[in-house]
């Protein structure tokens, strides 16, 4: 790996474990400490998810017209001057206020550093997003726990220890990319680009690939939302709970690269690894829906963060190499932005579906999302020129 590739590896850690000092201790935090009902608390979680979606498609058109240095510079002074509000302010109704921004400088700075990760180390491919994927997961298995400590003995050190973080994050980026200057642009060919005038292909066969990601999305939301709720139900204890992404975390660390021998041996083709993470998927609902003890649903996530693996870090993958030059960081942007709409919807549609129905019909639900993903995931090249879209180094990886 380039040393730049490995700062930008450092710099994600950091972010993303003062992100997690947070953002799990949303709702608790405004419904337990400013007194709001949780249908409140959904709200301003929605919206700031809905400022990340924003975020996130500025962020990725951002990258393409000055660079990834200054688009990240631009988020970060965003989410800087935010926390630095939020530490100071963290009543009501100044908490949603900042969050909403939180959100927007997240969303700008999440496809920037996915763009980025291609520029740096081009000759990557899959590896890098694995890489920069693996960098964010142990972030927020470290954050996560770390934040728990810290709002036990008081929440207002919660506050401070996500500044001083971000601000680490921030000196990492300015000193170590300032060189960067205002290109963004990857550099090399991957087919003649723009003047094709076939590129409304290229986004369509995003589109797809993102619609089958969005159903995946908003199936996964239901960990944190209705499948969290019907395991309480079942009396699993909260702290059973937590060990469950406990477990998801270690796996995703210790696991990757157990999982890359495999994938290079088994699965040479992104179609193929997407493929197989979906079905894993669709078994890790299937164990959830028939378990009645924790170790059915600790079954059932060894189970779904194999899934994740597989297809979390190719979608992004697939996303640069249908990129046209010049627009990798828009689509890594549409990406992200799926990612946050998926988190959006789940909860309201999974929770409408327990209303209304009961957590079996849900779980046959999540499973048939599963199925239609299969189907785009397979049929989303289909309006492609066989090999048009892919850097000759990686052609073996686009291939049916």
């Amino acid at each position: 790996m380039p040393r730049k590739f490995w700062l930008l590896i450092l710099g994600a850690v950091v972010n993303a474990t003062g992100s997690a000092f947070l953002w799990p201790l949303h709702t608790i935090y405004i419904h337990d400490y400013l007194g709001k009902s949780l249908s409140v608390a959904g709200m301003v979680i929605m919206l700031n998810s809905a400022a990340s979606v924003v975020g996130s498609l500025a962020g990725g058109a951002l990258y393409d017209k000055i660079g990834a240095f200054r688009t990240i510079v631009l988020g970060i002074a965003i989410d800087l001057l935010s926390l630095a509000g939020l530490t100071i302010w963290h009543g009501w109704p100044q908490y949603p206020f900042f969050l909403l921004f939180i959100g927007l400088g997240f969303g700008i700075v999440h496809p920037a550093m996915y763009a980025f990760a291609g520029e740096l180390w081009k000759e990557g491919g899959r590896r890098a997003y694995n890489a920069l994927y693996v960098a964010i997961n142990l972030g927020v298995a470290v954050g996560s726990a770390l934040g728990g400590m810290i709002a036990s003995l008081s929440f207002d050190y919660i506050f401070v220890a996500n500044l001083l973080l971000f601000i680490v994050f921030s000196m990492m980026v300015v000193i170590g990319f300032r060189d960067a200057g205002g290109q963004g642009k990857a550099g090399g060919v991957r087919r003649q680009g723009p003047e094709t005038g076939n590129d409304h292909k290229y986004f369509a066969a995003l589109l797809i690939l993102c619609f089958g990601y969005l159903l995946c999305c908003i199936a996964y939301s239901q960990w944190t939302t209705t499948i969290a709720t019907y395991t309480q139900e079942l009396r699993v204890s909260l702290k059973q709970y937590s060990l469950l992404w406990t477990i998801n975390g270690l796996l995703i660390i210790l696991g990757q690269p157990l999982l890359n021998l495999f994938i290079r041996a088994f699965m040479r083709t992104i179609k193929k690894q997407m493929v197989a993470g979906l079905v894993i998927f669709i078994a890790s609902f299937y164990i959830a829906s028939i378990s009645e003890h924790f170790y059915g649903f600790a079954a059932a996530m060894a189970v779904l963060t194999v899934g994740e693996m597989l297809v979390w870090p190719a979608i992004p993958t697939v996303a640069d190499q249908l990129a046209p030059k010049g627009k990798e960081g828009f689509y890594q942007g549409v990406v992200n932005s799926t990612n946050t709409g998926g988190r959006m919807i789940g909860p309201l549609l999974g929770g409408w579906l327990v209303d209304k129905f009961n957590m079996q019909v849900l779980f046959n639900v999540l499973m048939f999302l599963f199925v239609i993903a299969i189907v785009t995931s397979l049929t989303y090249d289909k309006g492609l020129k066989k090999g048009a879209v892919i850097r000759a180094k990686d052609a073996a990886s686009m291939k049916d």
